[in-house]
């Protein structure tokens, strides 16, 4: 009888895959169809497309959940060798944010390199900064977040879909209160689940879950419309991404061409930019993309530094007991107290977090980090604060951004499998509204939520034993160079000085290093004033 009802089970079940998978080749021959047929899909090699392009970034809004900043907007020429599984991007890059620039610059990507042509970012590697003209090849996380990219966008995806249906399995996709038909491909370590209009048949919507720093497990999504022939080959022309159901992203394909011919090597990766693979595994996706929308990524492997810049991340005292994370792209501050430790941001995410956490047991063995504060609640410096979370600290925040952290805390993360998600735990967190005084007997550390054109709910951090603040983003000690006058940023601080207990002689920052407060008062035309 066991026997017999096992052999009926595993036939119920085979039907089941039988019938999953032929759905799905169902669906993908529709679909094909609807394009032009497998054949001519299948036979377009080259493809070359003028658009423009419009960023935003939602983890940089002035309150945290509100309104997302636009980035910056783009005009770009790709030309796409589909047969080989190459492209070139040409970029014209005129950013809003974080400050008003241009940048011009190519990218070459191929099945096992990419690198970038030109400057496209403020965050420079040290073989980008010593090339001539500029030039470095791209990181294996970069690159694998590229490949990922134009295996979504690829006209001829349907087809490699077709030549394996072992990698099929037909599903749907729910976007909002929408279902529609949808076919799961494994494509090698990429998961994209496609969804199709019910009535014409051709793919709308293309889903990878992405790990978010912030947001956990997401959903990203390639929308596609505005379908236009293109050498017998429909071809979506609008095309807008979608994190948890926001755009952050809309191309526009303003021309279309399948008859170009490339030329001989020009989307070939030079010798000397022959560096790693695409990367494997818990590639940070979220990260390496978005940042690029705000030219401020760091094409670096290991995410928080350039290693041949420099060792990387260190710990660095500024005072007895007041310490500065610093040597990446992003500063955390450490301040000792009697019995434990007091933590200022938390940036990037895990991978920095971790070192913070296991470099500060090494030299304060005794005292754990009991409290977390978060100065404001951008995600370059609130990506790893989950970890300090899973380990025992509370967390202080500026007044409005405790309900936002609530769901940073209860976020979940299975697709990178954070320390969070392994140890849950629900932390205190507390708002301040205007000031918060610690103090232990030992040491005095006042916090002050400040006014400012950054984010609200923006804190800053005062040691008055060691004459020593701590800034994020309104000022970057140490990098920032002051000029004929103070920045609506440097002037906000300038203001909060005057709500002190003394006048701080030294600034540190969460970017930068560690700057003389004197001459920023002086260009504010600020007294300094006495302890008291």
């Amino acid at each position: 009888m066991k026997r017999w009802f096992a052999i009926a089970l595993c036939a119920v079940s085979c039907v089941n895959g039988r019938s999953r998978t032929s759905d799905a080749m169902d669906r993908v021959d529709r679909s094909l169809a609807a394009m032009g047929g497998a054949d001519k899909v299948a036979a377009l090699d080259v493809l070359v497309v003028k658009g423009t392009a419009r960023h935003w970034e939602p983890e940089q809004s002035v309150k945290a959940d509100g309104e997302m900043r636009l980035a910056g907007d783009s005009t770009f020429v790709l030309t796409r060798d589909l047969a080989n599984d190459a492209a070139r991007i040409e970029w014209d890059r005129n950013f809003v944010y974080p400050s008003p620039r241009e940048y011009k610059f190519r990218e070459t990507v191929t099945k096992t390199a990419g690198y970038v042509d030109g400057i496209d970012s403020t965050s420079r590697t040290k073989r980008d900064l010593e090339s001539d003209p500029p030039r470095h090849a791209m990181s294996g996380v970069r690159l694998a977040a590229a490949q990922r990219e134009l295996l979504r966008t690829s006209p001829r995806l349907l087809a490699d879909m077709k030549a394996h249906p072992a990698s099929l399995e037909a599903d749907e996709l729910a976007a909002g209160d929408k279902r529609m038909p949808a076919v799961r491909y494994q494509a090698g370590e990429t998961a994209l689940l496609v969804a199709f209009d019910g009535s014409t048949g051709l793919p709308a919507r293309i889903r990878t879950i992405d790990a978010d720093n912030i947001h956990g497990d997401s959903t990203y999504d390639l929308v596609l419309s505005d379908y236009r022939d293109v050498s017998g080959v429909k071809i979506a022309h609008t095309q807008s991404y979608q994190l948890n159901g926001k755009e952050v992203i809309h191309i526009q394909y303003q021309q279309a061409r399948a008859d170009a011919a490339i030329p001989q090597g020009a989307l070939e990766v030079p010798a000397d930019l022959q560096a790693p693979g695409p990367a494997r595994g818990n590639v940070p996706y979220q990260w390496v993309i978005r940042r690029q929308f705000i030219g401020t990524y760091l094409d670096s492997d290991a995410v928080t530094h350039d290693p041949q810049a420099g060792p990387g991340l260190k710990l660095v005292e500024l005072a007895p007991g007041v310490l500065q994370v610093a040597g990446g792209t992003h500063n955390s501050f450490v301040v000792e107290m009697a019995a434990e430790l007091v933590v200022f941001d938390s940036p990037v995410g895990e991978v920095q977090s971790k070192f913070t956490l296991d470099a500060l047991k090494a030299k304060y063995p005794s005292k754990p980090v009991k409290l977390l504060v978060l100065t404001h609640h951008h995600m370059d410096h609130t990506g790893g604060a989950r970890t300090f979370v899973a380990q025992g600290a509370s967390v202080l925040v500026g007044k409005g951004n405790g309900a936002h952290f609530e769901k940073v805390f209860a976020a979940p993360h299975r697709v990178d499998g954070d320390s969070l998600e392994k140890s849950p735990r629900k932390p205190g967190i507390e708002e301040i509204a205007d000031r918060k005084v610690l103090d232990d007997g030992t040491r005095k550390v006042e916090i002050l939520r400040i006014d400012n054109p950054h984010a609200d709910g923006l804190l800053i951090a005062y040691v008055p034993d060691a004459k020593i603040g701590f800034v994020v983003d309104i000022w970057s000690p140490g990098r920032d160079k002051l000029g004929d006058k103070p920045t609506p940023g440097q002037a906000a601080l300038v203001a909060a000085v005057a709500r002190l207990s003394s006048t701080p002689e030294r600034f540190a920052g969460g970017h930068g290093s560690v700057a003389d407060y004197a001459p920023l008062a002086a260009l504010a035309k600020q007294e300094p004033r006495a302890a008291r």
